[in-house]
């Protein structure tokens, strides 16, 4: 009986050491495999949100010039339009591209989506104010003269140059950290 018991022993021990031997080196295989698999899959997921932050960027930076005054008033005027109208359809276009481009807010930082939001608001103070100056009536070449003459003298920047600086500085970081992750 002892001789059984141990010539059972002689078979059973080895395969139970290649049991063990082969179930940590397999396991060992499928860990490493499976965070080899997590980075490829947050490293394209990095990738997707850097492009998806930048194209955020280029949207936002497309609003801020297109609603400034020199780029907005050009495309809205329309011959025979009186000085309200003119205000309304300036107002009505700040707004209307400002709701076009909200969602971009997820991407970018609230420093970066803050600044848009201000640029929108005094963009529209601005049109507001030089057509408050005005006789609503007029012509609306009046208020496309107040403006343009309002933007050629105000010194330094305007908000929507402001605007720009702080989104393609934001923009460049990112590409930075892009291409060094």
């Amino acid at each position: 009986m002892v001789v059984t018991i141990l010539e059972i022993l002689k078979y059973t021990i080895p395969a139970i050491i290649v049991l063990i031997a082969s179930y940590l080196i397999v396991q060992k295989f499928l860990v490493s495999e499976l965070k080899r698999k997590q980075l490829a899959l947050l490293q394209e997921s990095q990738d997707i949100t850097i492009r998806l932050r930048l194209q955020a960027y280029e949207r936002l930076a497309l609003y801020a010039e297109r609603i400034h005054p020199r780029n907005l008033i050009p495309r809205v005027y329309q011959g025979g339009m009186t000085v309200a109208d003119l205000q309304h359809a300036l107002i009505f276009n700040i707004r209307t591209e400002f709701e076009h481009n909200l969602s971009q807010q997820i991407y970018v930082s609230k420093q970066v989506w803050d600044t848009v939001r201000n640029v929108k608001e005094q963009e529209m103070n601005l049109v507001n104010q030089i057509a408050k100056q005005l006789n609503p009536e007029a012509s609306a070449k009046e208020l496309h003269a107040r403006m343009i003459d309002y933007i050629m003298s105000v010194p330094g920047d305007l908000p929507g140059d402001i605007a720009l600086s702080i989104i393609n500085e934001e923009a460049r970081r990112i590409l930075s950290y892009g291409a060094q992750g």
